[in-house]
């Protein structure tokens, strides 16, 4: 094997595909990554048998085609430190050597035919999304889930494909996010079960994977893996297993409830400011509303009391909920400061739900006073 790479476009590569190799593992072979030069393309491909993922290189110039399996460490370090705008690469024989302008590198290499297989896209029936609302779906859900939870279903999102539309949800039994963006449907796909839970790594993965935009990509979920076909490349990982719970029924449907308009912005920002004197052990923020404003207090035994005001469009007798900061700041944390978002709340016993008019929608069960650990 022997050929010429842009390092810059290489480096990228290489450590997009690096995401997905561990850093330990008792398979030593999983700590590298398997080049596979062909006279018409360049794939470079990584994973942890868990997930996968395959990616194509550009900027290539091939002398002789050939396979190659690199430690993903040295690699790395070289295409980083090294300042050459192009780096030449030859391999065979359990070595490789890596050559810039005034630079040589040799470095071990393993035998390909043990790094294990990680199939491309071949799905005829299989769902066709946005890349850019596919990332918004992830960055809107993924920080509810519950990666330590012994119940592993929590620790993944779930999807469902209803119609014309993919709902994305993650929970951790306190709080609930949901998210849906429109899907457009090839052939006949299916779902196992209705319903698929992708592990909350391999969701963050797949986040940093995405391509930009308006990039349309291709999902073809099986009965225990995802498969995801880009314009780069290929990304793939086993599915949870477990039952999810069941996330319609935590969202209020409530006629008598109160429906409030607020700023993301302004509101995360007196969020912050009531949280600094809460604790691990009282995370609890009291939102008071009463005639036009928003009353955001915290008051905590060794440490003080904070009491920050917002005008609100609220003209209703006085409603107290107490919520915990970090699930609320969560939910603000991943909107637009700009944008607004309608609270439904209806009293300090019952769940507030917050949704956006782009089909985001969290639930937040509220604090109880000693009850906040």
């Amino acid at each position: 094997m022997k050929l010429k790479i842009n390092r810059e476009d290489f480096l990228k590569v290489f450590q997009t595909a690096a995401m997905v190799s561990p850093v330990r593992s008792p398979r030593a072979i999983l700590q590298n990554v398997k080049l596979d030069v062909h006279k018409d393309h360049t794939v470079l491909t990584a994973t942890d048998t868990e997930v996968g993922v395959r990616l194509n290189v550009e900027q290539v110039e091939v002398d002789a085609p050939g396979t190659a399996v690199f430690p993903v460490a040295r690699l790395n370090m070289i295409l980083r430190e090294s300042s050459d705008e192009f780096l030449s690469i030859e391999a065979g024989d359990g070595k490789a050597v890596v050559k810039g302008a005034h630079s040589r590198f040799e470095l071990q290499t393993q035998n390909p035919d043990e790094f294990p297989e990680v199939s491309g896209f071949e799905e005829k029936s299989c769902y066709q999304i946005r890349a850019g609302a596919m990332r918004e779906l992830i960055r809107r859900t993924l920080f509810a889930t519950d990666t330590e939870s012994s119940r592993y279903a929590l620790g993944g999102i779930l999807l469902e494909v209803d119609g014309d539309t993919l709902v994305g949800v993650g929970t951790d039994g306190r709080r609930m996010a949901k998210m849906e963006i429109p899907v457009k449907i090839t052939g006949k796909p299916e779902m196992a079960g209705g319903t698929t839970i992708v592990p909350s790594r391999s969701m963050q993965l797949m986040e940093r994977i995405l391509p930009d935009g308006d990039t349309e990509i291709s999902l073809a979920i099986r009965s225990n893996d995802l498969v995801m076909g880009m314009p780069t490349g290929v990304f793939n990982t086993r599915l949870v297993e477990g039952r999810f719970p069941k996330w319609r029924d935590a969202i209020p449907n409530r006629k008598d409830s109160q429906k409030i308009d607020l700023p993301v912005g302004p509101l995360y920002t007196a969020l912050r400011q009531a949280a600094i004197v809460a604790s691990e052990e009282s995370r609890g923020i009291d939102f008071t509303f009463s005639d036009g404003s928003l009353v955001l207090s915290s008051s905590t035994a060794d440490v003080g009391q904070s009491r920050v005001e917002l005008p609100v469009s609220y003209d209703s007798g006085e409603l107290v909920i107490r919520l915990d900061n970090r699930y609320i700041g969560d939910f603000l944390r991943v909107l637009q400061p700009d944008r607004t978002f309608t609270l439904d709340v209806e009293g300090p016993q019952s769940a507030a739900f917050c949704s956006t008019d782009d089909k985001y929608g969290y639930v937040i069960m509220p604090l109880q006073r000693g009850q906040e650990k």
